[in-house]
């Protein structure tokens, strides 16, 4: 694996990155950007991400028209705003209807296209305009897209079902359907948009990941998807490698171990490509000279940063617990994006309870090993009891009823718009939702633990189905009792509790104040947060560490702003939060 540095950069007029949230893409972007117009290039550097930080890094106000970043000469940003986007879009769709059908059908349209799906295509919308505009693309030598669409999102806009009567004949409503109602009118637009994704003289996409089990296996997952519809010329980069040499400190030698396990083991598809790393940086990536420095490889600075003592308030996971003996909800929720740590801190919270005398079922969406792995070899506490839900099973499980159901009433081409349509983000999280509900109505006088929980976007989609009795989930016909009576129980304090966990770093805060404003549309309360892995909180001593501790502070301040107290901080521990030792180690933790 090389540095990635001049010589390897990509040499097509366009560049997509893609990756998991908080692995960097807008880091490398900007930085490779900046680099190609020091070049003497002229770029234009698009951020199509809802929680774009773009004007933070240039520290300069973006709209959506190219701006010249200020001290530069040839670089220019804009910043779509697809949720802003996603809004416009779904009024277009909605408003034919309005007067004509009831408030009741309309709510549930309007909700049926307020989730991602709706998002992801409004900002491929607008970057596909960007992209078959000639004088755009006649003006730049190179044009940066912040954040690429998934292979979810292509395969729907290469089915020539989206562009049929099919969705106005349709009567069982899907997660994504909705959405595509409006792209009649755009059909060439996005036909030329996806030639000029899939050809390798023109375009490059950029897959970005950090050298972490989570990170890798959705970069792999990524790169399949996008190479099945024909995407293939790829590269990885391997964002935040550890290069520090001396590794006195014990924090700085486990992470370098731990980042070099996850590299041996990098699924199989990543190697297909060439690849690439760049170093893990002790400072935010914000402002030119930031840049240059991380690009260029002086990071030297870092090298004699005295760590500023900066008093912040926290809880203990100590608290936490104190609090739930206190109040006694039967339902805990651990919310938060892939890769924060919800599966060690769900355990970690079920391991407490049941270590005071509580009775506690665990049930999980990882698979049964990653639980063996976390609790270990030595068995489970003799109050705690665990289930793991099969996510692939459960949604397998969910498509065959709907597909069952549809064949019913569907020709094929109507059937094959519909299996695409499950291959929806959404429908895994209605599909494991349900097996969730089921385990929570078996549950008797045990507090349950829920590792992965549905977004607002999901519950109030059931929520309409079960309101409207519109099909909106695509089930059955009916919504199963055990997801109707939980879901006035999700929105009671007395009997659920919600945790949103993240990191202390700039993506997973946005992702996190996202979520939290999903779960207010849903009418359901957050009760805690918690800042996981920080080094703030520890004592490295290593000069690079030390200084990325230096950097969460802004994050964790943004963080308890929003849990007004309420906040735990988990350090990042030396020792792996695995089997009953680890996990208690983690326990103990002030």
């Amino acid at each position: 694996m090389k540095r990635f540095i001049n010589e390897y950069f990509p040499t097509t007029k366009f560049l997509f990155f893609t990756g998991k949230g908080g692995v960097g893409k807008t880091s490398v972007a900007s930085s490779l950007s900046l680099t190609l117009s020091k070049q003497g290039k002229n770029v234009l550097l698009i951020s199509t991400d809802p929680a774009s930080n773009l004007q933070d890094v240039f520290g300069q106000t973006l709209t959506n028209h190219p701006t010249l970043i200020n001290g530069t000469s040839r670089l220019y940003a804009l910043n779509l705003d697809p949720v802003q986007a996603a809004a416009e879009y779904k009024e277009r769709v909605v408003a034919p209807y309005k007067g004509k059908l009831s408030d009741s059908v309309l709510a549930s349209m309007e909700e049926q296209m307020s989730g991602a799906c709706t998002v992801e295509i409004a900002a491929f919308n607008q970057f596909s305009s960007l992209l078959t505009d000639k004088k755009i693309t006649d003006e730049y030598d190179v044009i940066v897209f912040d954040t690429a669409p998934t292979g979810h999102t292509l395969r729907l806009l290469q089915l020539p079902m989206a562009w049929s009567g099919f969705l106005e004949d349709n009567t069982n409503g899907a997660s994504c359907l909705g959405p595509l109602a409006g792209l009649e009118s755009q059909k060439q637009i996005y036909s030329e948009a996806v030639k000029v994704l899939s050809d390798a003289k023109l375009t490059t996409l950029l897959l970005v990941s950090r050298p972490e089990e989570g990170p890798l296996r959705e970069a792999a997952r990524a790169s399949s998807e996008l190479k099945e519809i024909g995407i293939g010329n790829q590269q990885v980069i391997v964002n935040g490698l550890f290069e520090q040499t001396a590794l006195k400190d014990h924090y700085a030698k486990t992470m370098y171990e731990r980042q070099q396990t996850a590299l041996k083991e990098m699924p199989m598809e990543l190697r297909l490509y060439p690849l690439f790393y760049l170093p893990l940086a002790p400072f935010s990536i914000t402002g030119i000279e930031q840049m240059e420095n991380w690009f260029s490889h002086k990071l030297e600075s870092s090298s004699h940063v005295e760590r500023e003592k900066e008093h912040i308030s926290y809880q203990s996971i100590q608290d936490l617990l104190d609090f739930y003996e206190e109040h006694q909800q039967r339902v805990i929720f651990t919310m938060g994006k892939g890769g924060v740590g919800k599966t060690t801190i769900a355990s970690l919270i079920a391991l407490g309870l049941a270590g005071r005398g509580k009775k506690v079922h665990l049930t999980t969406t990882d698979p049964a090993a990653h639980i063996a792995w976390t609790f270990g070899e030595n068995g489970l506490h003799e109050n705690l009891t665990i289930s793991s839900i099969d996510p692939k099973k459960v949604v397998q499980e969910y498509k065959d009823e709907v597909i069952s159901k549809a064949s019913e009433t569907m020709d094929e081409d109507g059937l094959s718009y519909i299996k695409e349509d499950l291959e929806s983000p959404c429908t895994e999280e209605i599909a494991v939702f349900r097996a969730f509900a089921e385990v929570i109505a078996e549950s008797k006088d045990q507090i349950v633990v829920i590792d992965t929980a549905p977004t607002g976007h999901t519950l109030l989609l059931l929520d309409a189905s079960e309101a409207y009795h519109k099909e909106i989930s695509r089930s059955s016909g009916e919504i199963p009792d055990s997801v109707r009576n939980l879901l006035p129980k999700l929105r009671d304090n007395s009997y659920t509790s919600i945790i949103i966990t993240t990191l202390p770093e700039a993506t997973p805060v946005y992702e996190a104040t996202r979520l939290e404003e999903d779960l207010k549309r849903a009418n359901i309360a957050i009760h805690w947060w918690i800042i996981n892995q920080s080094f703030y909180i520890t004592d490295t001593r290593d000069p690079i560490l030390a200084q990325k501790a230096q950097a969460e502070i802004y994050w964790i301040q943004r963080v308890n702003e929003l849990a007004r107290g309420q906040m735990v901080i988990i350090p990042w521990s030396v020792h792996e939060p695995k089997g009953i030792d680890g996990l208690e180690n983690l326990l103990e933790t002030k």
